[in-house]
Formats: C-alpha cells, sequence, structure tokens
C-alpha cells in the first residue's frame, strides 16, 4: 500500500525533525522513551509502524503533543 508507506515516511521525518530541534540523539532519545535505539532509527526511516502507545510515549519524550507528530506537508 502505497499511501501507508507515504505516511510512515512523512511521520519519521516528522519525528527526526523534532527531536533534533530538542538536541537529542537517536540514542538518547530511545533511553528517554525506554524503547531501543534500532526502533527509534526504524520509526525515523519509515520501516516502522509504531503504535499509538508509543507515538504518545515519543510525544510526552519530545514534551510535546501527540497531535503535533502529525503536523507535516505531504508531497505534491
Amino acid at each position: 500500500m502505497k499511501k501507508t508507506e507515504d505516511i510512515r515516511v512523512l511521520l519519521g521525518q516528522r519525528v527526526r525533525t523534532l527531536r533534533m530541534q530538542a538536541g537529542l540523539s537517536q540514542e538518547s532519545f530511545a533511553e528517554k522513551c525506554g524503547l531501543d535505539r534500532t526502533y527509534i532509527s526504524g520509526i525515523e526511516r519509515g520501516t516502522r509502524n509504531p503504535t499509538l502507545e508509543v507515538l504518545y510515549i515519543l510525544a510526552i519524550a519530545l514534551h510535546t503533543e501527540l497531535s503535533t507528530l502529525f503536523i507535516f506537508n505531504e508531497p505534491g
């Protein structure tokens, strides 16, 4: 499903942007979330499909609202 892959990539890019804005490495972010670094990497690359619970954990670790993870520009 192409659309599903697209949304995972957009979400991953958004998580990476927010993580970097927070000044966190993948390793320190993963530790803060209680997740493995490779899982965070997979989310950021769009190869993982995180659950709502994991997305909530990411938002908390980034000190932001869950909805903020979904503010992105879709490609043309």
